[in-house]
């Protein structure tokens, strides 16, 4: 766990709580040691940011890692969205998670 890192991105996600970037960041700093706060910070991303699109694939891990079953519905809709933003890799990516998951 790097706390200053951790301060250093809860700093600018006060600075500019629209930016994404810094709450993802954090959400992959803080969920192995906060469960809570990655999924609150995870659930916020995926609501008032979906189309930041790096979040389904790690959300759904996240998800994944610990048993809950919307890992399955976040890779649908980062599916939908790679389509939309016509990501290939991403698409693949999430493809094969979500076969994996189901399979």
């Amino acid at each position: 766990m790097n706390t200053d890192r951790i301060r250093q991105l809860e700093k600018w996600i006060s600075e500019d709580p629209a930016d994404p970037f810094n709450k993802y960041g954090l959400a992959l700093e803080v969920q192995h040691i906060d469960r809570q706060k990655a999924d609150a910070l995870f659930t916020e991303l995926l609501m008032n940011h979906k189309n930041y699109l790096p979040t389904y694939y790690t959300a759904a891990q996240f998800y994944t890692n610990h048993n809950d079953a919307k890992a399955i519905e976040i890779l649908e809709k980062g599916i939908v969205l790679a389509k939309e933003l016509e990501d290939t890799k991403t698409i693949r990516e999430l493809q094969s998670a979500l076969d994996q998951l189901l399979f």
